[in-house]
C-alpha cells in the first residue's frame, strides 16, 4: 500500500458478490462526524483526531474525527435550540427538518461523548467553558451508554444547543460493499475558548491535534491510515489558516453526497469515489485483499 488508504482485504470478494447479486446491500445509518479546529500556538490550523482502537469492528486503527450514528431520540422536540432555524438546516443537508435536527444533534453528542467538548450554553449566545468536573464525566458516560438522551441532557443542566457553532462540510456516504454502512455528514467546529479534548474516549486508543498539512503528508507516507472521507476533508482543510476562515468557508462546501462505485473493466475490478480519483483503485481479476490493489 503506497499510503495510508483503510482498505479491508475482504472488499473485493464482497465487490464480486455484489455484481453477482448475492449480496444485499445493508441500509445506511444516518451519521455525524465533527472536525474540531483550533488555531495553533505556534500559527495555523490544528484539528482534533482519534486512533479508533483495533478491537472496533468498523475501520480498526484508522485515524477519524469524533462522530457516530444518530440516537433515535436524537429528534427529540424538546431540544432548546440556538442558531440557524431548522428549516434552514434541513435544506442545507438535504433533509426533512426531523432529520435535521437529529443530525445536528448527533455532532454535537458525539462531540462531547468522545471528546469531551460540548457546543452548548446556558444562553443562546454563550458556551460552557469547563466540561472536565466529577459531574460532567457522569453524564457523558449516561450519554455514551444511553442511559440518558442528548435532549434530558440539555433540560437537565439547563443548556441550548448551539447549532450556529457548526458548519456543514460534506456528506459520505459508506460503499454498498460494506456490512456496517453510514450516511455521514461532516460538519466544522472550534474548540470553544475554556474548554479541552479528552484523550479518554472509549472507541479510540489515542488522540492528537495536528496540522491538516502535517496528517496529510503522514497519510501519503503511509504513517497514519484513514478511510477515504477523512483524508479527503482533511486536504480540503489545508487551504485554511485559522478556525474561523475554515468555519466561514464552510457555507460553501458542496454537500452532494459521494458514494463509492464498483465496475468491471477490461476484466479489472475498478473501485472509484466520484470525484476522488485519488481513491480509485484497480483490482486484477481473482485477486483479494490489498495485494491485488493498485493506486492509478
Amino acid at each position: 500500500m503506497s499510503n495510508g488508504q483503510w482498505y479491508p482485504p475482504e472488499w473485493p470478494d464482497r465487490i464480486r458478490a455484489l455484481a453477482a447479486g448475492t449480496l444485499t446491500p445493508a441500509t445506511p445509518r444516518r451519521a455525524a462526524t465533527v472536525m474540531l479546529l483550533r488555531d495553533a500556538v505556534s500559527g495555523g490550523l490544528e484539528v482534533h483526531m482519534l486512533r479508533r482502537r483495533t478491537s472496533m469492528a468498523f475501520a480498526a486503527g484508522a485515524y477519524a474525527y469524533p462522530g457516530g450514528g444518530v440516537d433515535p431520540r436524537d429528534d427529540d422536540r424538546q431540544v432548546r435550540w440556538a442558531g440557524p432555524a431548522l428549516a434552514v438546516w434541513a435544506g442545507r443537508l438535504g433533509v426533512p427538518e426531523k432529520d435535521a435536527q437529529a443530525i445536528v444533534c448527533a455532532a454535537v453528542r458525539e462531540t462531547f461523548e468522545e471528546a469531551g467538548v460540548l457546543l452548548a450554553g446556558p444562553t443562546p449566545d454563550s458556551v460552557v467553558d469547563d466540561t472536565t468536573g466529577a459531574d460532567w464525566q457522569a453524564d457523558r458516560q449516561a450519554l455514551i451508554g444511553r442511559d440518558l438522551s442528548f435532549a434530558e441532557f440539555l433540560q437537565r443542566r439547563g443548556l441550548v444547543l448551539r447549532s450556529d457553532l457548526l458548519g456543514a462540510w460534506a456528506r459520505w456516504i459508506t460503499p454498498e460493499f460494506e456490512p456496517r454502512r453510514y450516511d455521514t455528514w461532516f460538519f466544522a467546529a472550534a474548540l470553544p475558548a475554556g474548554q479541552r479534548t479528552s484523550d479518554d474516549s472509549s472507541e479510540a486508543d489515542r488522540t492528537v491535534w495536528i496540522g491538516p498539512e502535517r496528517a496529510a503528508s503522514a497519510y501519503d507516507q503511509g504513517e497514519l491510515t484513514m478511510m477515504p472521507p477523512t483524508i479527503a476533508t482533511l486536504r480540503t482543510l489545508q487551504e485554511y489558516v485559522t478556525a474561523r476562515a475554515a468555519l466561514d468557508g464552510a457555507a460553501g462546501r458542496d454537500l452532494t453526497p459521494v458514494l463509492a462505485q464498483a465496475r468491471f473493466e477490461d476484466g479489472e475490478l475498478v473501485l472509484s469515489w466520484p470525484g476522488h480519483d485519488e481513491f480509485t483503485k484497480h483490482i486484477a481479476s481473482g485477486a483479494t485483499g490489498q495485494t491485488g490493489g493498485t493506486n492509478r
